[in-house]
């Protein structure tokens, strides 16, 4: 540069391509971590060197997803647990803690639909069943945590909801109304734990493409040309037009926002709900 100093070289581009989380052994409790977004959660946080501790009812699906993520080359701890039963969710922080002395990251994740209908359809014990699963269960075990976050003065609890907390959908009326109400109580913890460095938000997605949605998505294509990249996008353009691209997420797009919140990065970030919809809620 004539008559002054020459202009600083850019870096390299993998010098742009790393973020630091700080997550280097952080203890993360990750629910429903057996396949779908709680695996993708478990093993993007295990990447990050975190030590992942994940829970399912299904043995047999803990020892798959376990073995998925040490042949990634990353360790993880499988515990059995049904997170509806009390007793299960004291026996899973008793032997988080035995094993890692503490847990800094709550990623409540283990939930369900319920029965689909329309409001007259589901009975008074269709809504019960849901709400233990999606809201009673996340009550519990965050109580049990959170003493154990707040001994540290740190800690990072992310709770999965969905779009239809705010766009609720009328054949899922129980389920739209467990994820408001999840999402309310993420923001009432915030306002109470914040004191402690305890932050607390929601991710909510919309039609990831999991072991669920997949299923349907075969469903639908049964007898059709085009298979189930041609369900995708019917069921998009049918049911999800908000959504830009016309086709399903995926599950690491949800972990790789789910780390970033559990991370330091993330340090004045509470309270709130993010969406992984690609669009799909239609208000501001």
């Amino acid at each position: 540069m004539p008559g002054g100093k020459q202009p600083k070289p850019y870096p390299p581009l993998h010098v742009f391509s790393c973020m630091d989380l700080q997550l280097k052994n952080k203890t993360a409790l990750v629910t429903g971590g057996s396949k779908g977004i709680g695996k993708a959660i478990a093993l993007e946080l295990a990447k990050e060197g975190a030590n992942v501790i994940i829970c399912a009812r299904s043995e047999e699906e803990l020892a798959d997803a376990r073995r998925e993520i040490e042949s990634e080359g990353w360790g993880v701890l499988a515990l059995v647990a049904d997170v509806t039963k009390e007793e299960d969710l004291n026996n899973l922080v008793k032997k988080s803690r035995e094993t890692f002395g503490s847990i800094d990251i709550l990623v409540n994740n283990a939930g369900g639909i319920g029965r689909q209908g329309s409001f007259a359809d589901l009975n008074t014990q269709d809504w019960r069943s849901l709400f233990e699963l999606n809201l009673f269960s996340v009550v519990t075990l965050t109580r049990l945590v959170l003493p154990l976050m707040q001994e540290k003065q740190w800690g990072r609890i992310i709770n999965i909801s969905s779009e239809n907390a705010e766009q609720p959908y009328p054949d899922m009326p129980a389920y739209n109304v467990t994820k408001g109400a999840l999402n309310n109580l993420t923001k009432t913890l915030s306002k109470a734990y914040g004191k402690d460095g305890i932050l607390v938000n929601s991710v909510a997605p919309a039609f990831i493409k999991t072991p669920l949605v997949e299923g349907m998505l075969k469903n639908m294509a049964s007898g059709k040309e085009g298979g189930t990249t041609a369900a995708e996008k019917e069921f998009a353009t049918e049911k999800r037009p908000g959504i830009v691209r016309g086709n399903a997420g995926t599950a690491e797009e949800v972990a790789g926002l789910v780390a970033f919140l559990c991370s330091e990065r993330s340090s004045f970030i509470t309270g709130a709900v993010y969406r992984v919809d690609g669009g799909s809620v239609e208000t501001i």
